[in-house]
């Protein structure tokens, strides 16, 4: 009777344990926002949540750039140390454009994402934070869920208040947020970040960014509260917007920033996968007490760049199947340096799981002792009594005479040619002797006295 008893609550236990791996198995498998541009360094996500609890724009530009945030974690100028994040409001009537920029040079600055807010005439407040096409693509737009529950408005600025728990009959409201009230005060003066190129508050060091998977490993576990409140879509709350910001000036872009996405140089910051485990750890040493804080890190596929095996979205931003385990996020340009399918056959292994490689080329033979036998392709030299080779003579030796000196013969005849013509005058001339010297010289006789 005891065992009846309890059998309906064991089997009540199974089922709850059952459920609870079905369901961090499926958020394992979540989209992880990887785009494969510059944006998957600034997670949206977790600067929407800092938004919503900072009270002035002021202190969230200074926390969007403190280390401890773990939020910025963009370096694009290249020189190894993290990106200082200006923050600049336009005020357009009741509409905030409220937008973060990194000045990648003296002379350029990137936009990095915008904050739009809008004002309706009943007073409710619309936003939405919209990233730069060169950092996430086209039309990439994380925005409040509306239909998301939460135990209180603003669950992150008040402080020592339970972490929201999913379920909770408490709305979002937008308008009750501290920084909404913040700028819709009357007296509220438009923020412009006095920070520029080279001059940067002195509570500021950069720092060496993280690696993509180590960002994301920690990340990775905020999951739980961003899905629970924010949502993507790719639909424009104010379709005008669009047209305003991109074409009325307002937008700074960098041709520095757009020749390094185009050549690849962002690319490197997926080359560590296996760092993905020590930014969960520095997770779960910062925040033991968050929910499915042991919940494993998704697998990431090797044949795919290194990208965690994701789940697609249909164009209203809602979850579907993804048959060929591939993220299709807005932006995830096919094109780009290193997003090249795999063209080649993968290699048959054998019963140790070891790649059995095609011999190309027949193996050499060898002797009893194991050594190869090459072929001899030249005879060997004859050898004598002394095992000395005996090369074959190519010229004939030279004769010695008595004193063993080499009798080199004479290779030119002598001179026989005559001095002279034969039977000329003048070989006659000169062969008949003279009777007489020529020009005799007259002897002188002494002079005399006499």
């Amino acid at each position: 009777m005891r065992t009846l008893i309890r059998l309906p609550f064991i089997l009540a236990f199974c089922l709850f344990s059952l459920c609870a791996a079905a369901q961090d198995s499926q958020d394992s498998q979540e989209d992880p926002e990887q785009l494969n541009l510059p944006g998957d360094n600034l997670n949206l996500y977790a600067v929407m949540k800092l938004f919503q609890e900072s009270p002035t724009l002021e202190d969230f530009e200074k926390k969007l750039n403190d280390k401890s945030s773990m939020i910025n974690n963009l370096d694009l100028d290249g020189n190894g140390q993290i990106d200082y994040i200006k923050v600049v409001d336009h005020v357009d009537g009741d509409t905030h454009n409220i937008t973060l920029k990194v000045a990648v040079s003296q002379n350029e600055d990137q936009d990095v994402a915008v904050f739009v807010v809008h004002k309706g005439g009943a007073g409710e407040v619309q936003i939405q934070l919209i990233g730069d096409e060169n950092l996430y693509g086209k039309d990439y737009i994380i925005e409040p869920d509306s239909e998301a529950p939460t135990a209180t408005p603003n669950p992150g600025y008040a402080g020592n208040q339970p972490v929201p728990v999913e379920g909770s009959s408490t709305a979002y409201e937008v308008s009750s947020w501290p920084m909404i009230e913040f700028i819709y005060v009357p007296t509220y003066s438009a923020w412009r970040s006095p920070w520029h190129w080279g001059y940067y508050p002195s509570y500021w060091h950069p720092w060496t960014p993280l690696f993509w998977h180590e960002y994301y490993g920690y990340q990775y576990h905020w999951n739980y509260y961003y899905r629970a409140h924010y949502r993507y879509t790719p639909v424009y709350r104010f379709p005008a917007w669009r047209d305003r910001y991109y074409g009325g000036g307002l937008r700074s872009r960098s041709s520095f920033v757009e020749t390094r996405a185009r050549n690849g140089n962002y690319r490197q910051t997926y080359s560590r996968p296996d760092l993905a485990k020590r930014g969960a750890n520095i997770f779960r040493r910062e925040h033991p007490s968050a929910p499915r804080v042991n919940r494993p890190l998704p697998r990431f596929d090797n044949n795919n760049n290194n990208r965690p095996i994701v789940n697609r979205r249909d164009q209203n931003g809602n979850r579907r199947g993804n048959v060929n385990n591939t993220p299709s996020r807005p932006g995830n340009n096919d094109n780009l340096p290193g997003n090249r399918p795999v063209t080649r056959p993968a290699r048959p292994v054998d019963a140790n799981n070891t790649p059995n490689r095609p011999v190309s080329r027949p193996a050499r033979p060898v002797d009893a002792n194991n050594i190869p036998n090459r072929p001899v392709t030249r005879p060997a030299r004859p050898i004598d009594a002394n095992n000395t080779p005996n090369r074959p003579v190519s010229r004939p030796a030279r004769p010695f005479d008595a004193n063993h000196t080499p009798n080199r013969p004479v290779t030119r005849p002598a001179n026989t040619r005559p001095l002279t013509v034969p039977n000329s005058p003048r070989s006659q001339e000169i062969r008949q002797p003279d009777s007489k010297p020529a020009n005799p010289r007259p002897v002188r006789e002494p002079h005399s006295n006499n």
